[in-house]
Parts: C-alpha cells; structure tokens; sequence
C-alpha cells in the first residue's frame, strides 16, 4: 500500500522562475565538471559557477552563511558609482572592519608598526581607474561579488608607488587582500564624504551538500565529483567513505533516492525533529508537505528502530507536524533478510532495497463522532 501524496500548499509572491529540475546530461560530451571537497565530514560546493548550478537546478543544499540560498553578503546596500557597483558603509562601520581586519593581522604574529602601516594603506581613498582595472572586465558592475576566503590578510599595495600593480604578487610581503571595494560614506564630515576604499576582509558564501545529496549528484545524475585531500573519489570510495561517517547511510540514501525519482525535492528535517521535509519543485515555490521518517526494517517489517518511538513520542511528533500544516510519514526502506553487511560496503546493495511510505494521521474522537453522526 503506497501513501496517498496530496497537493501541496502553493507559496505566495514568488519571485523565482522555475528552469531545469535537474542537471541531466543527455551525452558524454555535455558532462558537466562540478566539483565538491570533502572537508571536516562536510561535502562543500566552493567555485561560484558550480554553487549556482547546482543549487538553481534542483535545489541542492544550503548556503554555509544563509538559511537556503547561497547569496549571503556581509553588505546591505549597493549603488552605482561613476559606472560601478559599489556595497556602501558607514564611516563607523568601516572602522569596524578594519579594526576586525587589524585583529587578524596581529594573530600572523606582526608588530603594530607593520599592523598600523597595512591598515593605513587600506584605508586610503582609491580612483575608479584603479577599480575599474582591478575589478576586470568579466565582473557584473564591474565588480565582482564572489570572493575567495584567505587565511592570511595581505596588503593590496605594498608599492609606494600611487599607481598600483594591476596584478600585484601576493608573495611580495605583508599584504592585506580583501573582498573588493565599498563606498565609505561619513555624516560626520560637513556635507558629506563619500570615498572609494578597499574592503578590509572578505567572506565566501559555499554551498553546503548533506552526504544524500552529493551521492545522489554523483552516482544518479554523474555531474559532480567530490574530491578528498584534492584526489577525485570513486563512487565506490564515496560509498564507503560516507558508510563510515554514517552507519544508517545506506537506508537514508535509499529513501532520498526513492523521494527525488518520483518528483519532490527532500531537504534536511532536524527543525521540525525529523530525518527530511519533502518539497513540490522547491522551497522557493511550495510549502513542505510532509515530514518524513526513515526506519530500517526486514522483510517482516522487524528490526532495530532508527529512531525509537514510544506511543506518547509519536503523538508528539505527529502533533508538531499538524501545527505546521504538514503531515507525518514513516519511511520504512526494506533490507531482505539474508542480506550480509560485506553487501552494504556497495552501492550494488540498493537493487535489492525497497521503500514503502506510510501517512500517520492522527484520531480526533469529535470529528470521528460527527463523521458517525453525518452517516
């Protein structure tokens, strides 16, 4: 018996078209290089062009600095300056920033008379020119807004010269490098300045993967690869290495499959206290219609419980769950029973999985009174 899917809520002012579900290569020749690092037990999309792909075409993952989407920005304004596009601040925020910035700097083990030296040279007034030729001509505005993370913060002119190296060394010495540029805009001074400076410090917006989902874009799809101490793993590499950080990976994997072949976008459910919320097409365009839990069962529908419930915890939950419009399902992925632990080490072992969905739905005694009444 499978579960009756009901129409989901529709959300209101959508802002966002919705393109290609999936990043489905039809040929060899179209595979696409994305690419993803395995750091720390986390699966992180870094270069821009691959965030925004993998997000945008089936809504994968979140943004490391976001609630969802990965355009997070440390800046709440931007306007166009003499044919750039510039993040504006104050003049007490930009200190700020450069006092953050001189705080690191000290942490590399300078002195204050080389920290005072870097921070000074940043913090002096830059010509357009100088951003114009810095930015490139491939930036949007002339600027551009995805930035790389440095451990080290390095100055961007260590030449005294006022006309700067385009392409400074960044081995050249202590350098402090930041994300850009910003319009540094004082109330204090009469009538107001407004000055073009350097951005003291930059911080990258990454797209995060839960281990689900970068298997499923490496082994369904074959559009990614994830890398390990900058080495490509194999599928079979991946599926270890992921059995190893996650024991129950297998019957999670097997019920992520399951939801995304038949059309909805599952995302992660630790808030509502459940494994995944499945989305119509996306977040940006439906509610989250139910809250799914996964449970590892036998052919006999017996086995050691996932997540343990007791008849007072499942009410709970599925109490929750109506409270925010959702409804609960138990997932139960299927393992036959002569199934050996050698043949979990593959992925090989998900032909032989099944899935089976069940709604929970919770008994009200006055409705089913009024139901008896009706009849």
């Amino acid at each position: 018996m499978q579960a009756e899917f009901r129409a989901p809520r529709r959300r209101t002012r959508v802002q966002e078209e919705y393109e290609a579900p999936l990043p489905v290569i039809r040929s060899p020749r179209e595979r696409t290089d994305l690419r993803a690092e395995l750091i720390n037990q986390h699966v992180l999309v870094c270069h821009p062009d691959h965030i925004q792909k993998i997000y945008s075409q089936g809504y994968f993952g979140k943004g490391v600095l976001s609630r969802a989407r990965p355009d997070h920005s440390i800046f709440d304004r931007w306007e166009p300056h003499e044919g750039s596009l510039l993040p504006v601040v104050s003049g007490s925020r930009y200190e700020e920033m450069l006092r953050w910035a001189g705080a690191a700097v000290v942490a590399q083990g300078l002195d204050d008379k080389a920290v005072s030296q870097i921070l000074t040279r940043l913090s002096q007034p830059v010509e357009m020119e100088v951003v114009r030729r810095e930015a490139g001509p491939g930036a949007e505005g002339g600027l551009c807004h995805h930035t790389e993370t440095s451990s080290s913060y390095r100055d961007p002119d260590p030449d005294p010269d006022p006309d700067p190296d385009p392409d400074p060394d960044p081995d050249s010495g202590p350098l402090v490098r930041g994300a850009g540029f910003v319009l540094v805009c004082d109330s204090k001074v009469g009538g107001g300045v407004r000055e073009v400076r350097r951005t003291p410090f930059s911080l990258s917006e990454y797209l995060q993967l839960s281990l689900e989902e970068a298997f499923f874009l490496v082994y369904s799809l074959g559009c990614l690869s994830v890398y390990l101490h900058q080495e490509p793993l194999s599928i079979i590499q991946l599926w270890r290495k992921f059995r190893s950080l996650r024991p129950d990976f297998a019957s999670s994997y097997a019920a992520y499959h399951h939801f995304r072949s038949r059309g909805w976008v599952p995302k992660g459910g630790a808030k509502y206290g459940v494994d995944l919320m499945l989305y119509r097409k996306g977040p940006p365009f439906y509610h989250a219609s139910y809250s799914v839990v996964i449970e590892r069962v036998d052919d006999a529908f017996v086995g050691s419980a996932l997540r343990p419930f007791s008849w007072r915890s499942l009410a709970a939950l599925n109490r929750i769950t109506a409270n925010v419009s959702k409804e609960l399902m138990l997932c139960y992925v299927i393992h036959p029973a002569d199934q050996s632990e050698a043949e979990l080490d593959s992925p090989e072992c998900l032909r032989r999985l099944k899935v089976q969905d069940v709604i929970v739905s919770r008994w009200v005694s006055s409705r089913e009174r009024a139901e008896q009444d009706d009849i």
